[in-house]
């Protein structure tokens, strides 16, 4: 089974280089486990566009869709055989970057 796992964030919170150590120890453990399948920063929401072109609408706005101070940083996808393993990854990620994170399955 896939899962994604989101990393939350607030404005301003760079990572310092103990929590990029803990996270690349964390997904070498994923790569050695065959959790991993892939994972990315990303930009924050000032970098982001919202398209909406349902109907041929052809809207754009510049941000993000979401408009609190949290938003989405980075992520990863894994592959783990139960919602319970998943549930364990996503605890050791949230402690590995000191975030908040959010757990999702593949549909």
């Amino acid at each position: 089974m896939k899962f994604i796992i989101f990393v939350i964030d607030g404005p301003g919170n760079l990572a310092v280089s103990e929590e990029m150590k803990q996270i690349d120890d964390f997904n070498e453990s994923l790569q050695k486990n065959g959790n991993w399948v892939m994972a990315a920063g990303i930009a924050g929401p000032e970098a982001a566009s919202v398209f909406d072109n349902r109907d041929e609408r052809k809207l754009q706005s510049s941000g993000s869709f979401f408009k609190e101070g949290e938003h989405y940083s980075g992520f990863w996808i894994i592959d783990a055989p139960s919602r319970d393993i998943a549930e364990e990854l996503a605890s050791r990620g949230s402690l590995a970057c000191n975030r908040k994170v959010e757990l999702r399955p593949f549909l």
